[in-house]
């Protein structure tokens, strides 16, 4: 059996075993395990890369978003936009903060956060607006940047799973006042543990983070903030070094593999494939179909989660990018983390249909029929099942 991985890292340390083994062994004979030329090589790079003045390197995605916003001051009485059709990590961020997460609904096509619904949410208490950029696909930045002009507000883009994507001309992650990057092992640009950045173009802001990450320190012993300990690793950094040289092939080969995806799915009237606006590149950290529950009133089975079932039945992986929206998650309904939140109609719609199929580098299109394949006649199945 052609076994099939939802990310196949192993395949792609050995796709650069050699570089990626030099740059390790590089590490560990100067004992270059905190800061150090590594960390600055890669943050230069990677500023380069995305064309932005400033990258900080932090131990992880969330960090960066904490981080962030204590640079912006935000805390106590303060609320912060953000989808709720997203990972956890976003809102709660916001609520380590003791801020107030506000979960805005999405658009139906990108399932990135509506602007209507933002500026519908938008209070005297109103700090900053996170927009996620789902999937790999930049949020309508555009309009979310003239949202923060007419309000004062702040930006600050989640670019978790968008690294490489553009908007317009502009990278994503370059466009908001910050924007953050996870470089957890399994996205577009993954290290071998945890990692993370903050990237800005503002001189003050790049300061206020790298004191905040390095306890409130630029000299040892002299604290003269709160901040936390959050730094990215000499290991990590020069892994990520290596493989930023390779992300725009890996990008083009993930495109490569949505474009067969898409041939392959479009055709079906019960699937829509990934929307992909104008004017933004798509890196496809997930490729996500959605199949709509024309039936779900009835109290039969979802035709998602049909799917599923017949998927795991032919072995192929599979997941769920997000089951649960972060509103309706029961830390965010009371206490310290209590949330406010507008109506969700297509965020509560999208929970029940969306699937995501494997997406990485490595896929070959004997893999991709295969897929598909099971995909459709699952679909097939379902139809018959209760005669669609």
């Amino acid at each position: 059996m052609n076994n099939i991985s939802m990310v196949d890292l192993a395949g792609q340390y050995q796709a650069i075993k050699n570089e990626i083994d030099e740059a390790i062994h590089s590490v560990l004979a100067e004992s270059a395990f905190i800061k150090g030329r590594f960390v600055r090589s890669f943050e230069q790079n990677l500023a380069n890369y995305l064309g932005v003045r400033h990258v900080i390197g932090v131990g992880n995605g969330t960090d960066a978003l904490q981080i962030s916003m204590m640079a912006l001051g935000i805390g106590p009485g303060d609320e912060v936009i953000a989808p709720s059709f997203t990972f956890v990590a976003t809102a709660e961020a916001v609520a380590l903060l003791r801020a107030t997460p506000v979960f805005a609904d999405i658009d139906p096509h990108t399932f990135n956060i509506s602007i209507e619904s933002i500026e519908s949410l938008i209070t005297p208490a109103t700090r900053a607006i996170i927009p996620v950029h789902l999937y790999g696909q930049p949020a309508n930045m555009d309009a979310i940047m003239a949202l923060a002009r007419k309000y004062d507000l702040r930006v600050i883009e989640d670019c978790a799973q968008a690294i490489g994507a553009r908007y317009g001309r502009q990278a994503a992650g370059t466009i908001g006042d910050l924007g953050t990057f996870s470089f957890f092992p399994s996205k577009n640009l993954g290290c071998y543990g945890d990692g993370g950045a903050i990237v800005t173009n503002d001189d003050g802001l790049a300061d206020s983070c790298r004191l905040i990450a390095n306890h409130g320190s630029r000299h040892k012993y002299h604290n003269e903030v709160i901040g936390i300990n959050s730094r990215l690793d000499g290991l990590q950094a020069a892994i990520l070094d290596v493989k930023l040289k390779y992300l725009d092939e890996y990008s083009r080969k993930r495109t490569e593999v949505a474009n067969a995806y898409d041939h392959l799915l479009r055709e079906c009237p019960s699937i829509t494939v990934p929307h992909r606006a104008d004017g933004r590149t798509h890196v496809f950290h997930q490729y996500t179909i959605r199949m709509e529950n024309d039936t779900s009133e009835s109290g039969q089975e979802l035709r998602r989660d049909s799917v599923s079932g017949a998927l795991k039945q032919d072995g192929i992986p599979h997941a769920i990018y997000y089951p649960i929206p972060v509103h309706r998650l029961p830390v965010y309904q009371n206490g310290i983390a209590a949330c406010r939140y507008s109506e969700m109609p297509y965020t509560d719609t999208v929970v029940d249909e969306v699937i995501s199929l494997p997406m990485h580098t490595e896929l070959t299109s004997v893999q991709i029929h295969r897929i598909t394949s099971s995909v459709l006649e699952s679909v097939t199945a379902y139809a018959k099942q209760f005669e669609i």
